[in-house]
């Protein structure tokens, strides 16, 4: 017995089935009255039919053609779902993911890096400190904590301002009242300093020195602490165990154990923490926030390896070195100012 074929798809009708009657052309058999308005059944299962109507430029591909485009692409998850997105929604909806996610994007589409070819190993950073410049505002310090989030209790700071203050009878006294962050007072709030006549006085700002030898980065025990490609010394505060090894290594006092009940720069408590040189910021293009707020240009921050600056000649012109070089750490800030004479 002969199975009858389906009319749409050629294909056999199992026995037992009716084979489907093919649907007449209704537009080419109706007659169609020249003057008369469709009645509203018909308007209405017109729009059914317009509405149920495949779009006239949907095409059904045979597996067989997309097949050989399958097997070119990759088989894993992300090249073909791009290869899905591509096929479904055309070049314009891989354009548009494209930009919500880098995968689907060609290589005509990348953007431009905000610092064009940045090669760590060929930065210079270099950071100059002004102490001849410096007016003790305290601008520095509040821009420090808002843009890394460090507690705001002066107990707990990565940059601070010191004022040194010489009296008459030729005693020192160093003051950094709330770490410089409201100003100073018009006198020395170091103990034993008032009354006495000044001599001289000057501000001193402080911060990490991201030394060449640095003794933090050879005490941490658990390597939280370590050096980038470009030369600054940061701590993974998923590593850090809270020892405070590296607190009490630095001779320049610019390590502190974050608190537990304030908001911290990497949101984890009891762990190390200190300046960065915003290595967030100067990675792409930009200078560390105290160097941007400074108004009077006491910090100044550049790459010595550059042609174009002239970071690292106008500090050694100026006779400018690091603090303390007895410490023996190689420090890669560079003071300027009275704070040498003092040192």
């Amino acid at each position: 017995m002969t199975e009858p074929l389906d009319p749409i798809g050629e294909a056999p009708v199992p026995a037992g089935i009716p084979a489907p009657s093919p649907v007449p052309d209704a537009a080419a058999d109706a007659p169609v009255a020249p003057d008369a308005a469709p009645s509203s059944d018909a308007a209405e299962a017109s729009a059914v039919a317009s509405a149920d109507a495949a779009p006239a430029d949907a095409i059904l591909i045979p597996l067989e053609q997309i097949a050989p485009q399958l097997e070119k692409a990759s088989l894993t998850r992300r090249a073909f779902l791009g290869f899905g997105v591509a096929l479904a929604g055309g070049v314009a909806g891989a354009a548009v993911l494209g930009q919500l996610f880098p995968v689907f994007a060609s290589a005509e589409d990348q953007v431009s890096p905000l610092v064009p070819n940045y090669d760590p190993k060929a930065r210079e950073w270099t950071f100059v400190v002004d102490t001849a410049r410096c007016i003790g505002c305290g601008l520095c310090v509040v821009a420090c904590k808002e843009e890394n989030h460090v507690p705001e209790s002066s107990e707990f700071t990565r940059t601070w301002i010191e004022r040194h203050t010489t009296m008459t009878d030729g005693t020192l006294y160093l003051d950094s009242p709330d770490a410089g962050i409201n100003g100073f007072p018009a006198t020395s709030t170091a103990p034993g300093a008032e009354g006495k006549t000044v001599a001289s006085a000057f501000f001193e700002p402080r911060l990490c020195m991201q030394c060449e030898d640095s003794p933090c980065t050879g005490v941490c025990p658990v390597s939280a602490t370590y050096k980038t490609d470009d030369g600054i010394i940061l701590v993974d505060a998923r590593r850090c165990i809270g020892c405070g090894f590296c607190v009490v290594s630095c001779p320049y006092g610019a390590r502190y154990i974050t608190p537990s009940d304030e908001d911290t720069p990497a949101s984890m408590p009891g762990v190390a923490d200190k300046c960065t040189w915003c290595y967030h910021r100067i990675n792409h293009g930009q200078v560390p926030a105290c160097v941007e707020i400074c108004p009077v240009g006491a910090r100044r921050f550049g790459d010595a390896s550059d042609p174009a600056s002239t970071i690292r000649t106008d500090a050694l012109a100026a006779g400018g070195g690091p603090l303390h070089p007895e410490y023996g750490t190689r420090p890669r800030v560079i003071y300027l100012g009275p704070a040498l004479g003092e040192a």
